[in-house]
């Protein structure tokens, strides 16, 4: 069963190779939606996937990159969009 989740990621999440490394991380855990950055500063994600690679996927974006230094995570649930790739927007 596929589920829908938005992730916030805020800290030094731009500049640093963010949005290419979680589109990685996605296609490695089967993971679809799209990733983009904010003008706070910010990273969002929509995820799309079963709830294992969801959570998988959750604990990369914990840590991010190596030149990443999240701060913090928001995570909010959300209608299944059925994406059918992972793209990087803006």
């Amino acid at each position: 069963m596929l589920i829908h989740i938005t992730i916030v990621v805020t800290g030094k999440v731009q500049g640093v190779g963010f949005r290419y490394s979680a589109k990685r991380a996605a296609l490695e855990h089967t993971i679809h939606g799209f990733v983009k950055n904010l003008d706070d500063g910010s990273v969002y994600i929509e995820a799309e996937g079963t709830q294992e690679n969801i959570d998988t996927y959750i604990i990369w974006c914990k840590s991010g990159p190596r030149y990443a230094l999240v701060k913090d995570i928001a995570i909010t649930k959300g209608e299944v969009k059925h994406f059918t790739s992972f793209d990087i927007l803006g």
